[in-house]
């Protein structure tokens, strides 16, 4: 959760100093600041892999932005995934005690011969429904964690992105820029 913190991924001063150096033409000191430690965000990576792809045009460093950002999301996804996975898996291992459980319970009833001891036939059937509530005790607030870090974390790189994107804009030639207002 503090890996996806805004302050880390869309630094306010890193966007800033960034848009200042684009907005006055100093595209090096733009390249070497994003490199700078300290400067270091799911923002600079993006912006950084498109200013490098400027002798290439507008459409270079719109693809490398593109690609860069593919990139970081894969990476932080990974990260947050395992609470998934945790959520997915737990309901099933529960299942498992819950079906593990009721053979022994039905073993107990087919032991005795049809006059199950109520001890023996408890025991399965707590075993059933003790699985089944760790399962769900596990599954719960896995997946409500993973569904709130997963949708900070798509706001924030989307809005990493976006503030990338824009400053990209600045590169398209005007002809194209002035087509697409029409």
């Amino acid at each position: 959760a503090f890996a996806f913190k805004r302050e880390k991924l869309v630094p306010e001063p890193v966007v800033s100093r960034a848009t200042d150096y684009l907005q006055t033409g100093r595209f090096r000191e733009a390249l070497t600041m994003l490199s700078e430690p300290g400067s270091e965000s799911d923002f600079a990576t993006v912006l950084k892999a498109s200013l490098e792809r400027a002798s290439g045009g507008h459409e270079a460093m719109q693809a490398g932005l593109e690609q860069a950002a593919t990139e970081v999301m894969a990476s932080r996804v990974r990260r947050v995934e395992i609470l998934n996975v945790i959520g997915q898996v737990s309901p099933m291992l529960g299942l498992f005690g819950t079906v593990y459980g009721m053979i022994l319970a039905f073993q107990s009833i087919v032991t005795s011969g049809g006059n199950a001891d109520p001890v023996l036939l408890a025991g399965g059937i707590g075993t059933a429904l003790v699985t089944t509530f760790w399962g769900l005790v596990v599954a719960i607030p896995a997946l409500a964690g993973y569904a709130v870090l997963r949708g900070r974390l798509d706001a924030t790189l989307a809005e990493a992105f976006g503030e990338a994107e824009t400053l990209v804009e600045r590169f398209r030639p005007r002809a194209s820029r002035d087509k697409d207002r029409e």
